[in-house]
């Protein structure tokens, strides 16, 4: 009988998960990163980035209905969105659920996310990619929010790696001063960062960061289980501080006409009002206002 084969994660030295192969479907070495899509056992498709796993079809829509119908019901009235990465489609998909978008564009640096994407893991991004509001661009998200013109959008979203690597570039002074900049007067950026157990600072000094052009700056959590260590924070920046604490009816009826309410497998208005109640461990490596 053949040995059982194995993927174990790289992200810690000391500490992680592994997931039994039962086959490699893409292995690509792209200009960026490596690339790794395979089937599993438990968790059907996943694609790992330099050997971090970054998405499963088991779970991916913990994170990605946290990470888009937060700040689009928070904001009540997104036009245009802008995502950074989420090269996988499924923030994308998300988007677009929300009937006040007219615009979503998505940069996503490295083209191979996108086509491993769509040849592999189709179900995640369903019919996003072919959406007449998706505007689809393999390029530098850096570069384009320093084009990006004053104002240009309401939501800002980065699905981004860990701030090492490709990555390490989302997290500095430079792109949230442009994200600022190409925010409307209510707009808001949101950004994973990390798992705080591991991570905390990640979280601790890109709050830090962020507070220098945002007058409200928090964070929110969501468990998804392949992230491992716990909860994982989503950055939250904004220029109007009462979005975090739009009211649970607000949301709940915003949701209704949306269509998201009853169809999501892990965010309630009830969730959602939660997730930035934040227990001690984290709260406490966010700036004090």
């Amino acid at each position: 009988m053949p040995t059982a084969q194995w993927i174990n994660e790289t992200l810690y030295p000391d500490w992680g998960q592994r997931f039994q192969i039962v086959r490699e479907l893409a292995r690509v070495k792209s200009d960026f990163q490596d690339i790794v899509i395979f089937e599993s056992r438990s968790h059907g498709r996943v694609m790992v980035l330099d050997g971090v796993i970054q998405i499963t079809e088991a779970d991916e829509y913990v994170y990605q209905e946290m990470l888009t119908h937060v700040p689009l019901l928070a904001h009540g009235a997104a036009q245009n969105v802008l995502i950074i990465g989420a090269g996988d489609g499924g923030v994308l998909r998300r988007v677009l659920l929300h009937p006040t978008v007219e615009r979503a564009v998505m940069v996503e640096i490295d083209g191979e996310v996108i086509r491993l994407s769509k040849e592999f893991l189709p179900g995640i991004a369903g019919d996003a990619w072919t959406d007449k509001r998706a505007e689809v661009i393999v390029g530098d998200g850096i570069d384009y929010v320093k084009r990006a013109p004053d104002g240009a959008f309401d939501v800002i979203i980065v699905d981004s790696t860990d701030p090492i690597g490709v990555g390490e570039v989302l997290f500095t002074d430079e792109f949230y001063r442009n994200c600022a900049r190409i925010l409307t007067d209510r707009g808001l950026i949101v950004n994973q960062c990390g798992v705080p157990f591991m991570q905390a600072d990640e979280l601790r000094e890109t709050s830090i960061r962020r507070r220098t052009f945002f007058p409200h700056v928090t964070a929110y959590v969501a468990a998804v289980p392949t992230y491992v260590g716990g909860f994982m924070t989503l950055g939250w920046a904004a220029k109007d501080p009462s979005l975090a604490a739009t009211p649970l009816e607000t949301i709940r009826t915003r949701a209704g006409l949306a269509g998201i309410q009853g169809t999501t497998h892990y965010w309630t208005p009830e969730i959602h009002i939660g997730a930035f109640n934040l227990p001690p461990y984290i709260a406490r490596h966010l700036p004090l206002d």
